[in-house]
């Protein structure tokens, strides 16, 4: 244990020792005293490696990267409204500014088009965004890094809901 937590003094990782007897009660104490987004427990017959902890820290690092929505994604909506009923109608969104986990751009829909400004969560798949001149919002799950799966809901005396399957071109 020594030897390993030596090794990874420089590195955002406390190893903690509890002070209390029983499985969960060090548990709970180690998740009071944590002060990082991930917490590993290890049982005293676990045995790493050399290669174990950089592998899950590599891990951790390549999987938490904010992706790149800027870029023209077209599909197809549908919607459904009690003034229009059901359609179906090309949606086509173009991403055109995105600093960090903010972005910008314009969308057309079935009245013109209209800018729009958003974020990507913390999570790295979810995303919503919203036009200042309308009355709902948009909130996406990124599939893969080139589809989007778009859906909304606008209230008011033309209340629509409706979904895209929206793909990078």
């Amino acid at each position: 244990f020594s030897d390993i937590s030596k090794n990874f003094s420089h590195k955002n990782i406390d190893f903690v020792i509890a002070p209390v007897f029983g499985l969960s009660k060090a548990r709970n104490f180690g998740l009071k005293t944590s002060k990082y987004s991930y917490i590993w427990f290890l049982d005293d017959d676990i045995v790493m490696d050399d290669t174990f902890i950089p592998s899950v820290l590599n891990f951790f690092k390549e999987n938490n990267k904010i992706p790149n929505l800027i870029g023209t994604w077209e599909g197809v909506n549908k919607t459904l409204s009690e003034l229009r009923g059901y359609k179906t109608w090309e949606k086509k969104v173009e991403i055109t500014e995105q600093k960090d986990r903010r972005f910008k751009g314009t969308f057309s829909y079935t009245d013109g088009t209209k800018n729009f400004f958003g974020v990507i969560h913390p999570d790295n798949i979810t995303i919503t965004w919203v036009a200042s001149n309308s009355r709902g919002y948009n909130i996406g799950k990124l599939l893969d890094k080139n589809n989007i799966s778009a859906c909304y809901v606008e209230a008011g005396i033309d209340a629509t809901a409706g979904c895209a399957d929206l793909k990078r071109k």
